[in-house]
């Protein structure tokens, strides 16, 4: 905000300038006119200032710790880069039609999705949790699709990459770069969140706010294409239903029918007589032999519902590729056996439903990945386990392991042993999460996890601790 009044201030100084000279000439009159003509929107000053401010840092520090995280940050920069045409283009044209509108929007959500993709390629990378931050956190450009308020929008994916930002922070404060790193990713974010409430009064109206006098927005279509149709005709007037089609007879059978009503008890005198031998429930051979019955309308019949096309299934698999174990699509497999291993080597098991994996051997990292009353038993992993959006698995271990981590899980249930009683164990935004480890008599104790905080003000810092009622 500071920025955006000093710019100002400056402006106010040249038209000044502008002015004084215009007395003595026309040319400062031309020189302002231009000025003005050629000026963009202040909403697009405001996000210039976070691209070479806290964008322009964040990809400096990223190409000082080098690797996969610079690569990551030329995505990231190219993805502002599209945002900042979308704003350019929506400051001087009024809005377009939703399918151009999408195809606006295409260059930027394919960015995205290159992002979020190179971090699901490089899941062995040992920079994981530096792409992950980045990787979470992405859609938060998306903000320009958010009605009617997008700072909200804007914080919640700033939240969701809170897990990993965390985590690296943890991981490499000796670090001193990678640090800065991660505290600048999310102050780009936070930064990012003060662009869709700059100048509010300002904003294109399909960016939330006000449309813009101009011409609408092309989405790069040829030329020659047929112009866009009309937009709709007004709705038509509430019908009244004191008239009907045919003039006045809506009122007459109004009143007929209140002069029926008023009639009390007599109104069953027209009702015609019904002797018992044509009663059906004094007569069930009438049910059987169709006698006078009254033949009113047939019932409906509904009309028959083609059948729900089978769910396409993927084969299952189970494959070293790479240095990753692929453990895809398994459906009911209860001896999955991983034995020949390796420490550079990690696993990654996604959609595997009511199976069982043992992994033998001491590995890097294993990740459960939208996994269903999934069991896991592994001996040693020097790494991390990480189970992220599964349901109702089971993870035991064998032998050691430091860090378990579990996001966006319900129903985890971890077995600990003598070996492994000093991992650290990571949770958000999960439940129904135990932790079982074992008694000198070689039974499990049961603990949850909590699940619900309080935080409090100590007068110098916010202090976070389990209810009593969590887990």
């Amino acid at each position: 905000m500071a920025e955006l009044v000093g710019l100002v201030q400056r402006l106010e100084v040249a038209v000044g300038r502008l002015e004084d000279m215009s007395s003595s000439g026309g040319h400062g009159v031309i020189l302002l006119l231009f000025l003005f003509s050629s000026a963009v929107s202040v909403y697009v000053v405001a996000y210039d200032n976070l691209i070479s401010g806290p964008v322009a840092q964040y990809t400096a520090l990223s190409q000082k710790i080098g690797g996969d995280v610079q690569k990551h940050a030329e995505l990231m920069k190219q993805a502002f880069s599209c945002q900042r045409q979308l704003l350019v283009t929506a400051s001087s044209s009024q809005k377009p039609s939703d399918s151009v509108l999408t195809s606006l929007l295409a260059p930027m959500s394919k960015v995205i999705q290159e992002v979020q993709s190179f971090r699901e390629k490089n899941r062995s990378s040992p920079l994981f949790n530096h792409l992950s931050a980045v990787s979470e956190s992405v859609p938060a450009l998306g903000w320009v699709a958010m009605a009617p308020k997008p700072g909200p929008y804007v914080k919640e994916m700033q939240d969701a990459a809170m897990f990993y930002t965390n985590r690296v922070l943890k991981d490499y404060k000796e670090k001193y770069v990678s640090v800065c790193d991660v505290k600048q990713l999310v102050l780009t974010f936070s930064c990012a969140q003060f662009v869709p409430h700059a100048s509010e009064n300002k904003f294109p109206k399909y960016f939330n706010i006000l449309v813009s006098q101009g011409p609408v927005a092309s989405g790069g279509a040829p030329s020659g294409g047929a112009p866009a149709p009309p937009p709709p005709g007004p709705p038509p007037p509430p019908m009244n239903l004191d008239k009907s089609s045919s003039g006045d007879s809506g009122a007459t059978s109004h009143n007929a029918l209140f002069a029926s009503i008023n009639k009390g008890a007599d109104i069953t005198k027209g009702l015609k007589h019904v002797s018992d031998d044509q009663k059906t429930h004094k007569n069930p051979t009438l049910k059987v032999q169709g006698g006078p019955l009254p033949s009113g309308p047939k019932p409906f019949a509904a009309r028959p519902t083609a059948a729900a096309s089978p769910a396409r299934t993927l084969p299952p698999v189970l494959e070293l590729d790479g240095k990753k174990w692929k453990v895809e699509n398994q459906e009911g497999a209860h001896g999955l056996v991983i034995s020949d291993t390796e420490l550079k080597q990690v696993v990654y098991a996604f959609k595997c439903n009511n199976s069982t994996l043992q992994v033998k051997g001491k590995i890097n990292s294993i990740i459960l990945d939208n996994c269903k009353k999934l069991g896991l038993v592994f001996d040693d992993v020097v790494g991390i386990v990480e189970v992220i959006n599964c349901k109702d698995v089971k993870v035991q271990v064998m032998g050691k392991v430091p860090t378990i981590s579990i996001n966006k899980t319900d129903g985890c249930h971890v077995y600990l042993n003598k070996d492994s009683l000093s991992c650290e164990i990571i949770s958000a935004k999960s439940s129904e999460m135990n932790v079982l480890v074992p008694n000198k008599d070689g039974e499990y104790t049961e603990i949850p996890v909590p699940e619900q905080f309080k935080t409090v003000w100590d007068g110098s810092k916010l202090v976070t601790t389990a209810t009593e009622i969590a887990g």
